[in-house]
């Protein structure tokens, strides 16, 4: 196996049992895809055929109001998965832009190929699902911490729970993805350090 699948084959196994054959089968169907930062993997008006596991780099995905204002949607760094989730599984074209944040390489899955190998094994359906939920919960937990909690309250939670993605992402990204201004995030991380 190849190195780069080494981390995908970490994440397929930690979640269903697989044998060695089911497993090699599944990785064989996958695209390692090596992609530039600032390269978009998805844009507005075209389907997102793709699901995309990061091996190495990051990703945000997110949508610009009229007014040309942008908000982040997700986030992806190694071990994550990202995609338009609703044009990938409804096959139509996406809302959103997903660009690379850095040098990144991907283990890109076509549509057509995950739901072939939902059909030919309840093992792979189960990973799929599996992991589909645990992104519907995350996204459902994001959205309601941004409708009750505080700006700095978010900030804090963001802060205990993914402490790395503050210094992986411009502060903009990272803004935006809390749902809050650069500067009042600039002045959140001015109050912490004074604190610390």
């Amino acid at each position: 196996m190849k190195s780069e699948y080494e981390l995908l084959s970490k994440h397929i196994l930690s979640r269903v049992n697989l044998t060695e054959e089911e497993l090699e089968f599944m990785l064989s169907q996958f695209t390692l895809t090596k992609i530039k930062k600032r390269q978009f993997i998805v844009q507005p008006n075209f389907p997102s055929n793709y699901q995309n596991f990061v091996v190495q780099g990051s990703f945000r995905s997110y949508v610009v109001r009229d007014g040309g204002e942008d908000n982040t949607i997700q986030l992806a760094i190694e071990d994550w998965w990202i995609t338009d989730y609703e044009s990938y599984y409804n096959q139509k074209e996406a809302q959103m832009f997903i660009v690379a944040l850095e040098d990144s390489v991907i283990l890109q899955l076509d549509h057509s190929k995950e739901e072939m190998l939902k059909a030919l094994n309840p093992k792979y359906n189960t990973y799929f699902r599996i992991i589909l939920e645990r992104c519907l919960a995350f996204m459902q937990r994001r959205i309601v911490s941004n409708l009750s909690k505080t700006a700095e309250e978010r900030y804090n939670e963001a802060m205990e729970n993914y402490p790395h993605l503050a210094l992986r992402v411009p502060q903009y990204v990272f803004a935006s993805y809390i749902g809050m201004t650069t500067e009042y995030l600039s002045k959140l991380r001015n109050k912490r350090v004074t604190k610390s």
